[in-house]
């Protein structure tokens, strides 16, 4: 079932997504110019020419992720003894990586750092970093792999962390590491993810009575700064897509009974 629900989420994706349905209409557009359809193409023309415009001047995926990246304190009040660490995968360039034989790391590097700084800070904690691979087609690239690598070359003694490498997503980052790990109930564990990211990582450790120290980072919104206008219509485009897809991960997994709320907060 786990199966099924990482290969429709993905597949869905490609679709609703918003390039994807810009191209779409694109394209339909274009299909309506050829069959003579000169008012449905023109009508279609201004409903994408409108979108590209809010899209390209408005921070619009800032909005959207604004309320989740805000959802945890950030650099919270941490307790003097930490039993557990652990990171969730997102950084890490895989493939990159393995064809040019050298760490290759992407937006959300801030993870495998705040891991790296929390476990010094906490000599006596297990660490867990947690990630496979999220691609449909290249299973044999490894989040877990690479992050082995970064934690040698900044001299960190790699016989401290569990590496769980097998999981696909969010969910089973949890369901995988829990059976590697087992926590103890009413023990300290610090989870890090990108800020965004969190709210559907905590419900999911919640759902599966696992509670987590939120420790969020990699900010993507310019807090105190939302509401402006300017042009940047690939970085917007960006900011958008993640928005949108996080939101409707949330609703997923929700839906799907994997996290105990549609906008989870703490345990």
């Amino acid at each position: 079932m786990d199966s099924l629900f990482f290969l429709v989420s993905k597949l869905a994706w490609l679709l609703v997504s918003p390039d994807s349905l810009l191209f779409i209409l694109i394209l339909s557009t274009l299909l309506f110019l050829y069959l003579g359809k000169i008012k449905v193409a023109k009508v279609l023309l201004s409903i994408i020419s409108s979108i590209l415009v809010i899209i390209a001047f408005f921070p619009v995926g800032e909005w959207l992720l604004y309320p989740l990246e805000s959802r945890f304190e950030t650099n919270p009040q941490l307790p003097d003894k930490v039993d557990g660490i652990i990171v969730l995968s997102g950084a890490e360039a895989a493939e990159l990586s393995y064809r040019w034989k050298q760490v290759e790391l992407g937006g959300a590097a801030e993870r495998d750092f705040a891991f790296l700084s929390l476990a010094r800070q906490y000599p006596n904690a297990k660490l867990v970093f947690s990630g496979g691979t999220g691609s449909l087609l290249k299973q044999e690239y490894k989040a877990a792999d690479v992050a082995k690598d970064l934690f040698v070359q900044q001299q960190f003694d790699i016989n401290r962390i569990v590496f769980e490498r097998e999981s696909r997503n969010t969910y089973e980052n949890v369901i995988y590491s829990k059976k590697l790990i087992q926590p103890e109930i009413n023990k300290n564990w610090i989870l890090i993810t990108t800020s965004w990211h969190m709210p559907r990582s905590v419900g999911i450790f919640c759902k599966t009575n696992w509670p987590v120290i939120p420790y969020p980072v990699d900010h993507q919104t310019k807090k105190g700064n939302l509401f402006r206008i300017g042009f940047n219509l690939s970085g917007n485009l960006k900011m958008l897509k993640t928005g949108i897809k996080e939101w409707l991960g949330l609703f997923a997994y929700y839906l799907s009974g994997k996290t105990t709320a549609f906008l989870p907060n703490k345990c």
